[in-house]
């Protein structure tokens, strides 16, 4: 159908992430610094990000588009909003608007970090989270963020990441990943585990979910050793 909805400058967003925080039916989110519009069927076409905006980067345009689905918008902000048994308030989910930087202090430099969303542990994030759509997925071992330096710059940096440890958590993540890649169109898939058997868990419920889940994504494991190098095959 034909419809006003609204389009994202990409030239003029400066990635503040301050119309996503002002749409709360979660059609926009922050992709590699951006402003994007992730769902059509989210966005109802009343503009509430639009005076959000600093730099006008966002108008209205009448297109081809998905009927606005107040449902799903519904059901995506109870799946956010459901406590879980821990009661944890740290555990509601969110999107993290990031700009390239590297911030001074004195005499040191420090890189900031590239977590583009939260919850990051597998057991947590909910399955239709608007940041997973169109996104590059991340799967880690929880030990390689402390083993490799470079961990944000070199793998974090422009994905969605979800961490979790098959040995100490003793779950199966199969099921969990499977319903993200099914439920979401998600563009590659990187697993990054240690070169220890235990981290094998992850590495299996990764491609398990990728089989099961009925989609062709490009994906491609990493594999670090416990001194903090890229092991190549």
């Amino acid at each position: 159908m034909i419809r006003r909805i609204i389009e994202i400058d990409q030239e003029k967003c400066n990635g503040c992430g301050l119309c996503a925080q002002a749409c709360h039916e979660g059609a926009i989110g922050m992709v590699e610094g951006k402003a994007k519009l992730l769902r059509d069927d989210y966005c109802d076409g009343l503009g509430d990000c639009l005076p959000a905006c600093p730099t006008g980067a966002i108008s209205f345009v009448e297109r081809e588009a998905a009927a606005y689905d107040e449902a799903a918008v519904q059901a995506r902000k109870a799946a956010q909003e459901a406590p879980l048994p821990c009661g944890c308030p740290g555990s509601q989910s969110r999107a993290i608007g990031r700009e390239e930087q590297v911030a001074q202090a004195s005499d040191c430099t420090h890189v900031a970090s590239q977590l583009r969303q939260w919850p990051v542990q597998i057991k947590l994030a909910p399955v239709n989270a608007p940041y997973f759509h169109q996104a590059h997925l991340l799967v880690a071992a929880d030990c390689t963020a402390y083993a490799y330096g470079s961990f944000h710059q070199d793998f974090i940096r422009g994905k969605v990441t979800l961490v979790g440890c098959p040995k100490l958590d003793e779950v199966d993540y199969s099921e969990k990943l499977t319903e993200i890649l099914r439920q979401n169109q998600i563009k590659s898939l990187t697993v990054v585990r240690m070169e220890v058997p235990c981290c094998g868990g992850i590495e299996n419920a990764a491609v398990t979910a990728l089989k099961n889940s009925g989609k062709f994504i490009p994906w491609q494991v990493v594999t670090i050793s416990t001194d903090g190098r890229i092991l190549e095959d």
